[in-house]
């Protein structure tokens, strides 16, 4: 089997509910998500989706995507898609890095391959060992008593894993993170997640303020990985690390300084599922568990991360994220789709949900 053709489109993801804003002044109402269609000379094809956080949030950008894109195309083609060592070998040798806009591609072919063996996703990532998981919904930064409510209003949809936006004032975000833990019980998970927005001081203010709370993890304090290690070396707080690891490389220097118990995995920071596939597996040998999920984006995105999930114990996981519930826009019939604060992956061949490709216009790239 070999890559015909490979078209690229674009889509505005929106955010469901108003202004997403992180620390740093970062305030996200919505997203460009790219979306990448690989069709073999067999006729089948995959589907895959990547979507940055912005520019600010991590070394990519929605517009860096379609450019990286552009550039391995055309490598690509008569590459057989379902050896993805060989689909990462061709893209390795047209563009150094890019990782984030290499996943689209790989996810795309994970979906191919499934399809072209009448298989899903999840059995090729290791077997399916989840029926369902427990999602979490990330808390916008805003003042305590409007997180409060929203995380009132999550735990009747069935929520009980929260992920709050902090990284400012210390002794306000303390506040923010007791007025939520005010609101809920021993069966919530509270991630106070800094996005690396604190200086070293700040961090240590925080970490002494938390830790008399129960149930609270700690996330991403400060912007380095140096950093992080010094608050960790500082506090009793459970860590978990999210953008300073970017590698196996790294991941593996945070836990030979016993810098964490979990990591953020998001798949695109990988390369996609042959990458985050390998991450998973050491950190299970490790001892650390995962959150799963991926920087931003809509059903297809979601999709690759309900296969990853459903193939990784449930003992490991400490979350996973279904980023179409957070967003207004759906082009594949908003499936999966979480059901009372569960998550689960779709059951047919590759990703199992379908594209309506209608709602993606016409190709911004298309390589043949």
């Amino acid at each position: 089997m070999k890559i015909q053709c490979i078209e690229v489109y674009g889509y505005d993801l929106s955010y469901r509910y108003g202004d997403y804003v992180m620390s740093g002044n970062q305030v996200v109402t919505h997203l460009p998500s790219t979306v990448v269609r690989v069709i073999s000379d067999q006729g089948i094809e995959g589907w895959g989706e990547v979507c940055p956080l912005g520019p600010l949030y991590l070394a990519a950008h929605g517009q860096g995507a379609r450019a990286a894109l552009s550039e391995m195309a055309p490598a690509l083609i008569g590459v057989d898609p379902t050896n993805l060592a060989a689909v990462h070998g061709a893209m390795d040798g047209a563009l150094r890095g890019h990782s984030y806009a290499k996943s689209a591609v790989d996810v795309a072919c994970w979906d191919l391959l499934g399809k072209s063996l009448n298989t899903d996703v999840a059995t090729l990532l290791g077997g399916r060992v989840q029926d369902t998981f427990p999602l979490y919904k990330a808390v916008p930064l805003a003042s305590p008593e409007e997180m409060q409510a929203y995380v009132v209003a999550r735990r009747e949809e069935g929520i009980h894993r929260f992920q709050l936006k902090i990284g400012a004032n210390p002794y306000e975000d303390a506040d923010r993170v007791r007025h939520v833990v005010e609101v809920t019980g021993d069966e919530d998970y509270i991630i106070a997640d800094a996005n690396g927005g604190w200086r070293l001081q700040d961090a240590m203010i925080a970490a002494r303020l938390l830790e008399p709370l129960d149930r609270v993890f700690f996330e991403e304090p400060c912007k380095t990985l140096e950093e992080c290690l010094y608050v960790r070396r500082h506090t009793n707080l459970p860590m978990v690390l999210d953008e300073v690891i970017t590698d196996v490389n790294t991941m593996l220097r945070a836990y030979n300084e016993n810098g964490m118990e979990a990591i953020n995995l998001k798949i695109s920071k990988f390369a996609g599922l042959t990458g985050s596939r390998l991450v998973r597996d050491l950190a299970d040998k490790l001892g650390l568990r995962v959150t799963i999920e991926d920087t931003w984006g809509g059903d297809l995105v979601t999709a690759a991360v309900s296969h990853l999930a459903a193939s990784t114990r449930a003992d490991q996981v400490l979350t996973v994220s279904f980023m179409n519930d957070w967003t207004n826009e759906h082009i594949a019939g908003y499936q999966p789709r979480s059901v009372n604060g569960l998550g689960a992956a779709p059951r047919g061949p590759g990703l199992g949900v379908e594209v309506n490709i209608d709602m993606l216009g016409a190709p911004l790239i298309n390589v043949r």
